[in-house]
Order: C-alpha cells, then sequence, then structure tokens
C-alpha cells in the first residue's frame, strides 16, 4: 500500500505551474499522480492523445487505455460491480493493498474549495488509497495531487447519512491492481511508446477536426453570450480545454520520446502551439461572452488548424518509415 503525506507530496512535472494546462482531464490527472507515486514514468502512457477528435459538442475525453496501462507498467484495472454500498468496497479492496477509482462528487472534495467544494455538485473521478471508517478520513488523488477528506465531507462523499434510495443508481468504480507492476527501463518504454504511437497515429481523424470545431464554436457563441460564463465554462472545459491539454500532453510525450527526431520534433512544436493558442482562445472567449459582443475567432482558428494539420502530417510521416530506420534514442 502506498503510505503518502498530502503536505510532502511532489506532483509529477506535468502539473507543473509552468503548464499551459495544469489540470487536464479528472481521470488522465489522477493516471498521471498515481503512477508517479509508484515510481514509474507517465509520459510513456501518452500516445493516444495524439488521437482526439471533435465529437460534435465536445472533444475526446481522452483517457488512458487500460491495455496499455498493462503493457507499461504491469498495472491491471478492472470495473468494479458495485453491488453493496461502496464504502464496503473501499474499505476490503484497500486493506488488500489495492486501490479504487470511482466516480465522486466534487462537493465533497476540499481540494475543490474555491470553485465545487460546498458549492455545487459536480461528477468528478478520484482514486482512493487510504481509508479509516473509524477516524472518517480518506486518502485520495484527485487533479494534480493526493489530497485528504474526513468528517462530513466523508460522510457525504459516502452517503452515510442517506437512507437507502431503491431508486439510487451505484457510482461507476474501477479495481486497480499493482501487485504485479514492471518497472521497464526508460529505453524499453520508449520502445513500446513508438510502437503505440504508431499505432494511435492510424487512429488520428482523417479530415481536420479543428476546422469542425471552428464552425460549431462561431455557431454556439451567441448562445454562449446569452447564457452567460457558468455555461461557458462547462462548454470550455469539454471543448477547448480537452483539446488543448491533448496537445500539451502529445508534445511533452513526443519530446520524451525521441528528442533528437527532426520530424517528431515539427510535430511536438506544432503541438506546443496548438495549446498556446486553444489556452488564448479559452481567454478570449471568456472574455466575448462577457462583453457580449461579436469577436472574430478566425485567425486563431485559422492557425490552430494548421497546426494540428502539420503535427498530423509530421506523425504519418514518422509512422511511414520502415521500423528499422526509427531513430530510437
Amino acid at each position: 500500500m502506498l503510505s503518502l503525506d498530502p503536505a510532502r507530496y511532489q506532483r509529477h512535472a506535468l502539473h507543473a505551474e509552468e503548464r499551459d494546462w495544469v489540470e487536464k482531464n479528472c481521470y488522465i490527472d489522477i493516471w498521471i499522480e498515481v503512477l508517479h507515486a509508484q515510481g514509474l514514468e507517465p509520459l510513456a502512457m501518452l500516445p493516444f492523445t495524439v488521437a482526439v477528435d471533435f465529437e460534435g459538442d465536445q472533444w475526446t475525453f481522452f483517457k488512458p487505455p487500460h491495455g496499455e496501462l498493462w503493457v507499461l507498467y504491469g498495472v491491471d484495472v478492472q470495473e468494479m460491480t458495485v453491488w453493496r454500498p461502496l464504502l464496503e468496497h473501499v474499505v476490503l479492496h484497500t486493506a488488500a493493498g489495492r486501490m479504487v477509482s470511482t466516480e465522486a462528487d466534487a462537493f465533497f472534495l476540499p481540494d475543490t474549495r474555491g470553485t465545487d467544494y460546498r458549492a455545487q455538485h459536480t461528477k468528478t473521478t478520484i482514486i482512493v488509497v487510504d481509508v479509516d471508517v473509524e477516524q472518517r478520513r480518506l486518502g485520495y488523488f484527485h487533479n494534480a495531487g493526493y489530497f485528504t477528506l474526513e468528517g462530513d465531507d466523508f460522510a457525504g462523499l459516502f452517503r452515510l447519512n442517506a437512507p437507502r434510495d431503491p431508486a439510487y443508481m451505484p457510482l461507476f468504480a474501477e479495481l486497480i491492481r499493482t501487485d504485479r507492476v514492471r518497472r521497464l527501463t526508460p529505453d524499453q518504454l520508449r520502445r513500446h511508446g513508438a510502437e503505440l504511437l504508431r499505432r494511435h497515429t492510424a487512429r488520428i481523424p482523417t479530415a481536420n477536426p479543428v476546422e469542425a470545431f471552428a464552425a460549431r464554436f462561431a455557431a454556439d457563441l451567441p448562445r454562449l453570450q446569452e447564457e452567460g460564463l457558468a455555461v461557458y465554462h462547462a462548454y470550455a472545459f469539454a471543448t477547448v480545454r480537452q483539446l488543448g491539454a491533448a496537445a500539451e500532453l502529445a508534445c511533452l510525450f513526443l519530446r520524451w520520446l525521441n528528442a533528437t527526431d527532426s520530424t517528431l520534433a515539427e510535430a511536438a512544436d506544432a503541438y506546443a502551439r496548438l495549446s498556446a493558442g486553444m489556452k488564448a482562445l479559452i481567454l478570449k472567449g471568456a472574455r466575448a461572452v462577457n462583453a457580449k459582443r461579436p469577436v472574430d475567432f478566425a485567425p486563431l482558428f485559422q492557425a490552430a488548424s494548421a497546426d494540428w494539420a502539420l503535427a498530423t502530417e509530421r506523425l504519418r510521416a514518422a509512422a511511414a518509415r520502415p521500423a528499422a530506420e526509427e531513430r530510437a534514442p
């Protein structure tokens, strides 16, 4: 079992303050930190970020494929059947040295103070590491760090004060086993990462999804200006943030994978510009919604579309090379 102190926990560099997107989405964030806490390198799991797509009203909510977590690290993730109160499952599995990933209400998560905590009920995901039922204390990964909660938050999170409601739907949860963790060398991880990159490059959309997003954004902006910043923030999380964060992670993965390959370096640079462009968009969009006046976003989207196209072209060129020509570090 991990023994972690929230006051001393040092998060991974992927969550450093200088990142464009310190927090990406609740699922990839917790996996970055869970792997980091195990002494594993989370950068190796990131090839899937190159294949995000615009789904019409949101960008792909990107998650690490469980099969790839097993290949890279020997971490086994299985869906849990929540057939009794969730707390009972958590107690049993954490006592056995396993972790539990579960949907949770951010209303009871003190690390969201200033946003959701005690303000609004919002679904998120946490990974539970440690539980003390007697003291009503929980240690958990969420977003960019490791935290604890206790007392009324513990009771609220596990619905201890709520009567049994036959209409209540159990939360989705997963069981995480790390008893067969593999610690590959950096070179081994990079070889696996290069192969996974080839596979995910084949999944990249054939049509430029940034162009589709640009058209959707232009159509949605008047409605967002009518509905206000609260709706815009939810919209921007599902769209702008997911594209920007995926681009930044793709950039950092490619630079970690091979810093000397010019083709991959050009793709990484294009992703870095795309990430920065989305950061500018999310702020400019908020100002436009608040001001309720027309704003021309075309130049920003044109640059983002060109960066996506360049990154994709370079990745496909790299994937087309025979494996023997790979310039592995």
